[in-house]
């Protein structure tokens, strides 16, 4: 784990050259990352209506299992016409934080708060601002998460009587495997269900290749979904006359630092 660059900047500035290598490791981590994607998939779901996206975003930690971070990405769907009828929002913003830590021999767990915030006046009515709690346990390489939808709205669904979608859940079931000499492969199985709204509930599935270049990971991924896209009865995720929830190949470059 990185010390914290906050911790660094102390040591280096104030500690003496002697005892700089006494100097206890900091419980305190931070870190950044940025990606650049050919499409921005989330949950089987394009949210840049197939066009690139640039990422990034900070997290911190601590050594007691407390964490933290902010996340960021562009967007195209909150700008679709049957969502709202103003072109002002055009990014994704981010907020989490949680407890996580291991037990037994080779398991995990993690639980936590995400909020997903989309500033600007075309957000729409119902808003697409949503807030998920979640948990999740892994083994080895294997972990099952289920989001849990606390807000009125998820990501502005509501029903054709105006009912809200508190209580709409998303399972996942991953698995991240390290082949060696930087080589990774991935892959998940997911199910959303938007309450009240089953014409937007759908599965979705994802499988993919990464390879560490050294000065960032290059990834490959395939993903699909059975959602009701652009022909289907009810078109729920034909947006602009796009089908973005049809499968896909994404092509990205991410690097932490």
């Amino acid at each position: 784990m990185k010390k914290s660059l906050i911790a660094l900047a102390l040591v280096g500035a104030f500690a003496a050259p002697a005892f700089a290598a006494d100097a206890p490791a900091s419980p305190h981590t931070v870190t950044g990352n940025v990606m650049l994607a050919s499409d921005y998939i989330f949950r089987g779901i394009s949210q840049t209506q197939r066009q690139p996206a640039i990422q990034g975003g900070f997290d911190y930690s601590h050594a007691s299992g407390l964490y933290a971070g902010t996340w960021a990405s562009n967007v195209g769907w909150v700008t679709r016409p049957d969502y709202s009828a103003k072109d002002s929002n055009s990014m994704e913003w981010d907020f989490y934080a949680g407890y996580r830590g291991a037990f037994a021999d080779d398991f995990t767990y993690d639980f936590g708060a995400l909020r997903y915030y989309y500033p600007g006046s075309g957000n729409g009515n119902p808003t697409a601002d949503s807030t998920e709690v979640y948990a999740s346990v892994g083994w080895k390489f294997i972990t099952l998460k289920y989001n849990y939808s606390i807000s009125k709205y998820l990501f502005g669904w509501a029903n054709a009587t105006g009912e809200n979608n508190r209580g709409s859940g998303y399972i996942d079931l991953s698995a991240n495997y390290d082949l060696g000499n930087g080589w990774g492969v991935n892959g998940h199985v997911g199910h959303q269900d938007i309450k009240n709204n089953s014409a937007a509930s759908y599965t979705d599935w994802k499988l993919g290749v990464t390879k560490d270049v050294g000065f960032g990971v290059v990834g490959l991924s395939y993903t699909d979904t059975d959602a009701n896209g652009c022909g289907s009865a009810s078109n729920a995720y034909c947006w602009n006359n796009k089908d973005v929830a049809k499968s896909a190949a994404v092509l990205s470059f991410g690097k932490t630092f």
